[in-house]
């Protein structure tokens, strides 16, 4: 599983990819974090609004900063 961070390395952004890798750690997921900064790509995934996290290059959220626990249940929904 990969997880992807989509957003330009604002605060936010970083937050969003500690929460993820929060979220991993605490249920011994596997899966790597990457982080993509390059805005081409992000709007091509048809991100308008960043920070946004996607699993497997589906996304799932855009705009929020999710905590841990909402990841959790994102990854749940995707497995």
């Amino acid at each position: 599983m990969i997880i992807q961070i989509l957003g330009t390395g604002c605060p936010k952004c970083k937050t969003l990819e500690a929460n993820a890798k929060a979220a991993i750690e605490e249920r011994m997921i596997e899966a790597t974090v990457e982080k993509i900064t390059d805005l081409d790509q992000i709007m091509d995934m048809g991100v308008m609004m960043t920070p946004a996290l996607a699993v497997d290059g589906q996304v799932l959220s855009a705009g929020k900063v999710l905590n841990k626990n909402q990841i959790l249940v994102l990854l749940k929904e995707v497995r």
